[in-house]
């Protein structure tokens, strides 16, 4: 055993981590990826794709207190998904289609399998979102963190013709907005359902509460992010989207109003989509408010599009096309200066 092994790093186990993860990244590729996996840096030819006054949009993010429901339930394969879709989501919020993809693991040890399995999930987000994953880091790091506990995050980079970017001041008054439906709590907000399951009521990752229907909590728990890169990509390229919001930490109440400039407010009619079982529940359990539910949760509304009302029909039977559900869950009008910008009205 080498001196750097002694210290907790096992450098052959890097070398087996990307021998175990060369097919996954591989089944990634997509036009304008240069090089090769293990090089210094990711390459990527923007001029194979063609636009003209390219604008790249970059996002970066992490997968918050989730990762401590999948270690403690030690299930990895999908949270590499959530990585990916809390990244590129934002990028294709400012009108972009993300091109590639980097992530980043920091490890207390070097467990070859477990690692690799995140990163098959962070392929097969990067599959879904028609990204690249051109590049990563692997941190062996000990004294930094317990031997079976992991940080995960990422970087997504994308593009878009300067004059198809989304702008506060695109939406105007009169403008529908259209509700895509989440998974489940995607990637936020687990801070407070941590505190409400396990810590308040000493439930485990097991327990199968009658109200979610038969799934245990580590299902529920740890179903991924839902990535809309595919859904929505043809409405931005005919131009039938005025403002995305990514509805991810701070809910409802911090993510819709920055698609929309300061003189519009949103009305949201809370009774028009569905809700989900998990948010039911962890509002009944939590004793919480329906403000503190749309400050802290999606609801079941992963991602918000603002629509021209007379374009309403045209984007909804795109969407279905690419089999998307979407909800009328509410529209913008003039706000006065003492207004909030966003309004929960019910009818």
């Amino acid at each position: 055993m080498d001196r750097y092994q002694q210290a907790g790093v096992n450098v052959e186990a890097g070398y087996e981590l990307v021998k175990r993860i060369k097919q996954d990244v591989a089944s990634t590729a997509r036009p304008g990826v240069l090089g090769h996996l293990g090089s210094f840096g990711g390459l990527f030819e923007l001029s194979a794709l063609k636009i003209n006054d390219p604008i790249l949009v970059s996002g970066t993010d992490g997968v918050g207190t989730k990762l401590l429901i999948a270690q403690k339930a030690d299930q990895h394969q999908t949270i590499g998904i959530d990585c990916v879709a809390m990244c590129v989501n934002d990028v294709l919020a400012q009108g972009a289609q993300p091109l590639f993809f980097l992530d980043y693991i920091a490890a207390g040890h070097n467990q070859p399998e477990k690692l690799a399995a995140i990163v098959k999930g962070v392929a097969a987000g990067c599959r879904q979102a028609e990204t690249a994953l051109i590049g990563g880091e692997t941190a062996e790091m000990p004294d930094m963190y317990a031997p079976d506990e992991y940080d995960l995050a990422g970087f997504a980079v994308g593009i878009a013709a300067k004059d198809q970017l989304l702008t506060a001041q695109l939406p105007q008054a009169g403008d529908v907005l259209l509700g895509l439906p989440a998974s489940g709590l995607h990637s936020n907000g687990y801070s407070l359902v941590r505190q409400i399951l396990f810590k308040d009521h000493h439930l485990t990752l097991n327990d199968r509460p009658v109200e979610l229907h038969g799934q245990s909590l580590a299902q529920v728990l740890l179903t991924p992010t839902r990535i809309y890169v595919q859904a929505v990509k043809p409405l931005l390229e005919q131009k039938l989207v005025k403002g995305i919001s990514h509805i991810t930490g701070g809910g409802f109440y911090e993510n819709l109003p920055r698609m929309y400039n300061d003189q519009l407010q949103a009305v949201i009619d809370p009774d028009s989509w569905p809700r989900l079982p998990i948010f039911s529940y962890l509002q009944k359990l939590g004793q919480l408010t329906e403000t503190d539910a749309f400050r802290t949760f999606n609801l079941g509304i992963g991602m918000v599009l603002a629509v021209a009302a007379d374009q309403v029909k045209q984007v909804q039977r795109l969407l279905q096309a690419n089999d998307e559900k979407s909800y009328l869950i509410g529209k913008l009008r003039p706000r006065m200066a003492n207004q909030a910008k966003i309004v929960i009205k019910r009818g």
